[in-house]
């Protein structure tokens, strides 16, 4: 499957119009458009979803956006669970939000690259993901 797996906070850029990030994401988001499909999964459709009063102006910039939803394959659910139980067992925050193990087990197992702006955690605990994300 050619496409890239999206990240909420490079959408939530856009949508909030971030003074530092938009920029940037608006340009890796046309850039990958070009080059393949735009992916997003349930996970950052919920995330994104916050931003919005109605479903349907949700539904509405997804579509304007080119992002096609791609369902979480059960392996993915399962090796988010197993990551960030590591991730717990290693000292990890109890507050950080198992939504970005289930991103990145997604991207890993779908072997989808991703963008995103996070690149510590997936880097840490999805070692074989390409990720594209800013340097800082």
């Amino acid at each position: 499957m050619t496409g890239i797996l999206i990240d909420s906070n490079v959408i939530l850029d856009l949508v909030t119009d971030d003074p530092r990030w938009a920029g940037w994401s608006e340009g890796m988001l046309n850039h990958y458009d070009r080059e393949g499909r735009l992916f997003i999964n349930d996970i950052v459709f919920a995330e994104v979803s916050i931003g919005f009063e109605r479903i349907e102006e949700c539904d509405e910039m997804m579509a304007r956006g080119g992002f096609r939803t791609l369902p979480i394959p059960r392996e993915a659910l399962f090796l988010a669970g197993k990551v960030y139980l590591q991730y717990r067992r290693s000292g990890g925050n109890r507050t950080a939000p198992l939504p970005d193990f289930f991103i990145g087990a997604h991207a890993a197992v779908s072997r989808l690259p991703l963008l995103s702006r996070d690149r510590a955690r997936f880097q840490t605990y999805f070692p074989t993901v390409e990720l594209i994300a800013p340097d800082s």
